[in-house]
């Protein structure tokens, strides 16, 4: 008898045991899940580095010195840097562009900066930094043209523009008479020699352009009111990443660290 109870208690004890055991797993495994959830911030700090999607071929953003030297531009700098803050290396991955979300989705890279404006559609995917770069879209005209002073200005006239641009819209929507072009360059031609009286294009790419062309004899003739922002963009859900990079990215707005890569870019502050 006394040995039946004896082997009954210890049946007992051993199943105990097995529900405590099975109890803590569970809660174990219940608490995880709630505080690790998202580990964009401690993955790119166990690895040591940030791995950044950029082209590599968009000058002055992200592009080669000397064509084929080392990768550098406005994006990468700013990169660097918010990865120094972060206290890891930058690791780039150069991507074309209409491959560059869907690597980003696949987890080929941490983050992009590529001069990705923010819009509502990205944003239901997609998290973003805080921006990083602002522009406007703009008139270029010859320096000596005072008939331009404003989008208004442009009906009747003829403005250069690459039709799969939004700025082609632009001029179409204040009743110009557009000349279809292949990009800046030839934009920014038509209006030397006269034969446009305008084009309409990005700031960024006026000032950059104005920056390396000092005597190009043109000038920014009216300036939209609606603002575009450039912000790094994280896969959804990487919240503690996304916060990490704005802490950075404020950081190096107070210490003149984005100022001075700007105006070394663009010869003016275009991040804020």
């Amino acid at each position: 008898m006394n040995s039946l109870r004896t082997r009954r208690s210890l049946l007992a004890a051993t199943l105990l045991s097995a529900a405590l055991a099975l109890s803590a797993c569970g809660g174990g495994s219940s608490t995880g899940a709630q505080t690790g959830g998202d580990t964009s911030l401690s993955d790119v700090k166990s690895k040591g580095e940030l791995v950044i999607a950029t082209e590599g071929t968009y000058r002055p953003f992200s592009f080669h010195a000397d064509g084929a030297g080392e990768l550098t531009g406005f994006d990468v700098e700013i990169a660097k840097a918010v990865a120094e803050k972060l206290g890891v290396k930058a690791s780039f991955q150069e991507t074309q562009f209409d491959g560059i979300f869907a690597g980003l989705d696949a987890k080929r890279f941490d983050t992009i900066a590529n001069q990705i404006s923010i819009n509502d559609e990205r944003k239901a995917k997609y998290d973003f930094s805080t921006p990083y770069t602002i522009s406007t879209g703009v008139v270029v005209t010859k320096s000596d043209n005072s008939s331009i002073n404003s989008f208004a200005d442009l009906k009747g006239k003829t403005t250069a523009q690459s039709l799969t641009s939004n700025f082609y819209k632009m001029a179409v929507d204040a009743g110009a008479n557009v000349q279809a072009v292949e990009g800046w360059a030839q934009s920014a031609t038509l209006v030397q020699q006269g034969r446009v009286d305008a084009t309409v294009n990005d700031k960024l790419t006026y000032l950059d352009y104005a920056k390396t062309t000092p005597d190009s004899g043109l000038k920014v003739a009216a300036e939209a009111p609606d603002k575009t922002e450039s912000a790094f963009v994280f896969r959804k859900g990487s919240t503690e990443l996304a916060n990490a990079v704005d802490k950075a990215l404020a950081d190096l707005q107070s210490d003149g660290t984005l100022a001075k890569i700007s105006d070394k870019y663009f010869g003016a502050d275009v991040t804020k």
